[in-house]
């Protein structure tokens, strides 16, 4: 199986399927794929992922702005399931006992943050018709974000989890000179500092450490966000062979 899927429109989409998990079993293929935005699919593109990759529902982790600014793409025209769930819709403000100093800190906050909408995810997921893809602008930060958290709960592997994050690192730099192309991402890219513009492992690594030293484990994380193990349940024993 490819786990790269090459499309013309987007420049980070990916297969999540044949991870291995702790139990012995693999992540589905051709199930649950990440990406950045998918505004900028071709009608060519569609068609493969609607007949080929079997997509059948849609995340979309842009805030409403974003989502105003771009729109949906041609994707907006098919039969798929749509579902607007921004991890962040405005301003988003620390908790008194983090600081915000990395690109890890950062995570943290999302995580933090949208720990509710992160829930919404998971049930979403666990539920969806069909290949699901979720996404934001550069598939990088929410979307990773997301994805950490998803195979953590799948029982991935923390190795696994880091190496999945940093493959963005391949397209970065194609990825972010979209979005300066973009007028409604040139202010945003150009306020972040240096160090968000990168996809190492480090980050990902204090991402996972951290999240593990706020909450126990990203199963006490998801339940204390309010997923019940019925929820998780669902979401194995549809993305886990």
């Amino acid at each position: 199986m490819q786990r790269t899927i090459a499309l013309e429109g987007c420049l980070n989409f990916r297969d999540l399927g044949g991870y291995p998990t702790a139990d012995g079993g693999a992540v589905r293929w051709r199930t649950l794929y990440r990406s950045d935005a998918l505004h900028r699919l071709t009608r060519a593109d569609v068609d493969r992922l609607r007949h080929d990759l079997g997509v059948a529902s849609v995340i979309d982790l842009r805030s409403t702005g974003e989502l105003r600014s771009e729109g949906r793409g041609p994707l907006a025209d098919e039969p798929v399931a749509f579902h607007h769930l921004p991890l962040f819709d405005g301003d988003v403000k620390a908790p008194p006992d983090l600081r915000i100093e990395t690109l890890a800190d950062r995570y943290v906050l999302l995580a933090e943050f949208a720990r509710a909408r992160i829930a919404e995810i998971l049930a979403a997921l666990a539920d969806a018709p069909g290949g699901v893809v979720y996404h934001c602008a550069a598939g990088k930060d929410r979307t990773g974000v997301v994805s950490a958290i998803v195979l953590g709960v799948l029982g991935v592997a923390d190795e696994t989890i880091v190496a999945d994050y940093v493959a963005t690192q391949e397209n970065l730099d194609a990825i972010i000179d979209r979005l300066m192309s973009a007028e409604g991402y040139q202010k945003m890219l150009a306020a972040l500092p240096p160090d968000t513009l990168h996809a190492e492992a480090a980050t990902m690594e204090t991402f996972l450490g951290t999240l593990r030293a706020r909450h126990g484990s990203i199963a006490d994380y998801v339940r204390g966000a309010g997923v019940d193990d019925a929820t998780v349940a669902r979401l194995r024993a549809r993305l886990v062979e």
